[in-house]
């Protein structure tokens, strides 16, 4: 997928195709120095990285105004989306790793968004300091059972989960099930044939289903 066909097919603005295009000129500089995504990728960034991560904003509910993407990295999905027009809120970005951190806020001057960076650990992230989120997502970050484990404290009443799966999404589904009951959906991927965009409406351990 080239410029002109991401363009397209989310209907993306002017001004908006400006800041992603800023924001992959910032992304090629930093690349040479620090290993923000893999090398293979880079020249497949309109389709493997920001399509790729726009498309959970067609799946997040309209009214949402707080969303929390969790293990950030170069800023996908959660810069792309607080850079969009499908979203129309305060996005925070979860990431530990204190230079990618850094590319996050170089990426923030040079783009500036509604957008929270903790450059922490997911496990000492403070739920109630950061208060109701509505939508949580995670790319790439780990399998569904720890992903479940790692983020469970953010849902609330009406929070969706919203995590992009490869080809191993049902065995990972299947496994956290175990552990979890799941009331989901799963969409495909604009992007990869094999992979599924899993979307949680609510999750209750099983330890608490007979009590």
């Amino acid at each position: 997928m080239d410029a002109a066909t991401f363009q397209a097919r989310f209907n993306v603005s002017r001004e908006t195709m400006a800041r992603f295009l800023a924001f992959e000129s910032l992304l090629r500089k930093w690349q040479a120095k620090i290993n923000l995504v893999g090398p293979a990728t880079l020249d497949a960034f309109w389709g493997r990285h920001v399509a790729d991560s726009l498309q959970l904003a067609e799946l997040a509910p309209h009214e949402a105004k707080t969303w929390l993407d969790l293990g950030s990295g170069a800023g996908f999905p959660g810069l792309v989306i607080a850079f969009s027009d499908q979203f129309d809120g305060t996005v925070y970005l979860v990431e530990s790793d204190k230079r990618k951190a850094s590319f996050l806020q170089a990426a923030l001057r040079e783009v500036p968004a509604r957008v929270v960076i903790l450059n922490q650990r997911i496990e000492d992230v403070d739920a109630d300091e950061i208060g109701p989120i509505d939508v949580v997502s995670a790319r790439a970050l780990a399998p569904m059972p720890k992903l479940l484990d790692l983020s469970s404290g953010f849902f609330h009443g009406h929070t969706v989960g919203l995590f992009p799966k490869g080809q191993n999404w049902e065995s990972e589904l299947a496994e956290a099930s175990q552990k979890w009951i799941l009331s989901h959906e799963i969409h495909a991927s604009l992007t990869n044939s094999d992979a599924r965009i899993i979307k949680l409406t609510q999750i209750l351990p099983r330890a608490l289903e007979n009590l």
